[in-house]
């Protein structure tokens, strides 16, 4: 078990990029060890490797080659972690920014250009003592039904994430997907109840994914919709499957969701444009994607990706923590408790500083 987290911790301390990442519910952490720290980017995802995209689906994705890596793969069997048991307060100011983007994004769906907005916010944490594999430890015992990753280049950061969403699987011709939307606390021996807010913001989410793969995919499957819970909270989810069409490929895949209105909003475009105009920050990798790119699998030698959507994540810089969360906004949404849900969902990453 300590090979890998050896390596970890000297391939950091010699300022090599690397990735380590477990897939939901599975026991086996995955790796891959850079050699050197050249930046290498996606250009057409024929390649094959590890990826880390951007929120801004303009700018390039990052790739770790498999040719050029070191990959390792290791079964990890952690015992129970002590995590934090108070949260850090957020500021005042920030709660009022938040408030008023909120707020105007409510008026400008009212106005009829914007069906849902997706408003984020980052939360800029002090940490003392921070040790990287005491942090990564923490978020893989602590969130087994999430993809769990720590991310690191000398010329971009260090990312950490607990992501409960799928962006894509693709094995061969074959793909799943899946719109997750509507967040509420988890609460022991309660039923979840939805309110319609939620109900219609995951519909909204459905139908885009829904009309974005009718040209380019056959033998879709919309699952029914079923509450999933991710660490502290609860969402609303709906799987969906389907095949490329002979003259579809995994790039046009990827252009047709991301950014899914998940995270970014109906009609897309629209929606990206108030959030570059309005959030005051910038996204960077938080609501962008990540995961296996072409891999190989022994199964029927079949080209296999696993993308996630970067949810639930933080990057580490000169003894901070920027956590990143955000929510969706519709017509029905109120500012004061879309600032609870953003508050609920840094506890994530908070637990594990």
């Amino acid at each position: 078990m300590n090979k890998l987290f050896d390596k970890i911790t000297t391939q950091y301390s010699n300022h090599l990029p690397f990735v380590a990442y477990r897939k939901p519910n599975e026991k086996n952490v995955a790796a891959f060890f850079m050699s050197d720290s050249v930046l290498n980017f996606v250009s057409d995802f024929k390649e094959k490797g590890f990826v880390f995209a951007p929120f801004n689906s303009d700018e390039k994705a990052i790739l770790f080659p498999e040719e050029k890596a070191l990959t390792f793969s290791e079964a990890v069997i952690l015992a129970p972690c002590n995590l934090m048991s108070e949260a850090f307060n957020a500021h005042t100011s920030s709660k009022d920014k938040h408030l008023q983007i909120v707020k105007k994004a409510i008026d400008r769906i009212n106005a009829g250009d914007l069906q849902k907005v997706v408003i984020s916010r980052e939360e800029v944490v002090h940490v003392s003592d921070f040790e990287l594999l005491e942090v990564y430890k923490k978020l893989l015992s602590t969130y087994k039904n999430a993809f769990v990753y720590v991310w690191f280049h000398p010329k971009v950061g260090l990312w950490f994430g607990a992501t409960p969403e799928t962006l894509l699987n693709l094995e061969g011709t074959s793909f799943k997907t899946m719109s997750l939307a509507g967040t509420q606390i988890y609460k022991e021996n309660q039923t979840a109840i939805w309110r319609s807010k939620e109900l219609e913001e995951q519909q909204l989410v459905t139908n885009f994914i829904e009309n974005q793969l009718e040209e380019i995919a056959t033998n879709l499957e919309i699952d029914k919709t079923e509450t999933v819970r991710a660490g502290n909270l609860l969402h609303l989810r709906t799987k969906v499957s389907g095949d490329l069409e002979s003259s579809s490929n995994l790039e046009k895949l990827i252009r047709a969701l991301h950014p899914t209105p998940a995270v970014c909003g109906l009609p897309r475009e629209n929606a990206k444009k108030f959030i570059f105009e309005n959030e005051n920050y910038n996204r960077s990798f938080y609501t962008g994607f990540l995961g296996e790119l072409n891999l190989k699998k022994a199964a029927g030698n079949k080209k296999s990706s696993a993308l996630f959507v970067n949810l639930r994540c933080m990057k580490i810089e000169n003894n901070t923590a920027s956590i990143f969360v955000g929510g969706g906004i519709t017509k029905d949404s109120n500012a004061e408790k879309e600032w609870e849900e953003t508050v609920s969902k840094a506890k994530t990453m908070k637990r594990v500083l």
